[in-house]
């Protein structure tokens, strides 16, 4: 692969799992990937799926900061300050990136003319390739065991099925 490409690629992965608090980035894709699964056939149109989930992210990235200072707050007590709840939604902000993926996914099949139970589909399966695949790069990185590798990428699926459950439990 040339090296541009490369330094290209590096820097995508590099956005999408910050080595700061990459957590966030799967809490994100989780959250939408069961938030598709639960309300994708409650929708009509691509507006309502798209809008509802960007709503829903942007909720729940701003209730996990609100959570994070408030708990410190009981804990410490403290004042509320408003750096500190500046802080945690920058910390926080893999959330939304984490989100990005399936609406991504979402949009493009909207943009290409799919059915909204297809692009929801799509959605889902951008989820949990995604979980699968953060659970390969951790395992590669931490230098796993082709056994240890294995049941990384099984909790991911596994994770991936209880999305689809959800779907499937729904419907």
């Amino acid at each position: 692969m040339p090296a541009g490409r490369r330094g290209w690629l590096q820097r995508v992965a590099a956005w999408i799992a910050p080595e700061e608090n990459p957590s966030g980035v799967v809490y994100g894709i989780i959250v939408i990937g069961a938030l598709l699964a639960a309300e994708s056939d409650r929708h009509v149109s691509y507006l309502d799926t798209e809008s509802s989930t960007v709503i829903a992210a942007a909720l729940y990235w701003l209730a996990h900061a609100y959570a994070g200072v408030l708990g410190r707050r009981l804990a410490t007590g403290e004042h509320l300050d408003a750096g500190a709840l500046a802080r945690e939604l920058v910390l926080d902000r893999g959330i939304l990136r984490g989100a990005a993926l399936p609406l991504v996914a979402l949009l493009v099949a909207w943009v290409t003319g799919a059915t909204l139970r297809s692009g929801v589909t799509v959605a889902l399966w951008c989820a949990i390739a995604s979980l699968i695949a953060f659970e390969l790069l951790a395992g590669i990185r931490a230098h796993a065991s082709p056994r240890e590798l294995a049941f990384e990428v099984g909790v991911g699926a596994t994770m991936g099925v209880a999305i689809l459950a959800l779907k499937i439990v729904l419907r």
